[in-house]
């Protein structure tokens, strides 16, 4: 893992990375537990590698030290590693944390039932934002995102409704962090429709942009600094989700959202 990459998967606010201090082989092993995605079981040596770009020796190092450890659970009629609930214990307790999990999840509710679709609740990981609450509405077409799943900081609302809410200063280097991995101009100008968006009506939108045919909103819920910032969205397919409803009422009603939840904390609105 290379300096620069230590550096944006690091929660926001933190404090610089000093070389000297930093653990490769620990970070490594983080590496290949943050390679398990949501829905998977199992995954064998080669394909850790070619997930992690780490050589497969130093893999089969690391996830032998990781069973032995109790954090992975290893298969002999697969030749495959699982996640362990040792592992898994981990996510649960960091989740158990967020106070405001408990208090939006009514709310998010409420307007799951009354669209029929999704809101989410996420912060972000690294490059990503992920999904650490998620209400469903009773329509039977959704979009295949639960908790502990990663989406697009650029491209999608919860991602979008994040960035709007940093501080300038950190905004522009988060963004020149993502723009090392291309697109630096189509970065730029997303990020600054949705600066526009959220001036004017205090919520922004991703029309078909994270995944065509899915529209979605999101607002901003800044409750502190650093990890204590969130975002909020409601989306789904885009036929149910059309932009004028977005924009007239289910934009509205999220940012009301935003604001209960800080009121409810104890908190003035932002």
């Amino acid at each position: 893992m290379r300096k620069r990459e230590v550096a944006l998967a690091g929660e926001p606010g933190a404090p610089a990375v000093k070389e000297e201090q930093f653990v490769t082989a620990l970070a490594r092993g983080l590496e290949v537990l943050q390679a398990f995605r949501p829905g998977e079981h199992r995954l064998g040596n080669q394909e850790l590698a070619r997930r992690t770009g780490l050589p497969k020796p130093t893999i089969s190092r690391l996830t032998y030290t990781l069973a032995s450890l109790g954090f992975l659970s290893y298969e002999r009629d697969t030749a495959s590693y699982r996640l362990s609930i040792r592992a898994l214990s981990l996510g649960f307790s960091a989740l158990g944390g967020f106070a405001v999990r408990d208090v939006a999840r009514p709310y998010m509710q409420k307007l799951a039932d009354e669209t029929g679709v999704s809101v989410a609740l996420g912060a972000r990981d690294g490059p990503g934002m992920i999904y650490i609450e998620h209400c469903r509405g009773d329509s039977p077409l959704h979009i295949g995102i639960e908790v502990g799943s990663h989406i697009s900081l650029a491209t999608s609302a919860m991602g979008r409704a994040y960035l709007v809410a940093l501080p300038s200063p950190e905004r522009t280097l988060l963004l020149d962090a993502l723009a090392q991995k291309g697109g630096r101009g189509s970065l730029r100008k997303s990020v600054e429709t949705a600066e526009s968006d959220y001036e004017a009506h205090g919520f922004v939108l991703s029309l078909g942009d994270w995944k065509p045919g899915v529209n979605a909103v999101g607002v901003p819920l800044v409750l502190g600094s650093g990890p204590l910032s969130f975002s909020l969205n409601c989306g789904g397919p885009a036929g149910l989700l059309p932009p004028e409803l977005l924009r007239d009422s289910v934009g509205p009603k999220l940012a009301a959202i935003a604001a209960a939840i800080r009121k409810d904390m104890n908190l003035q609105s932002a």
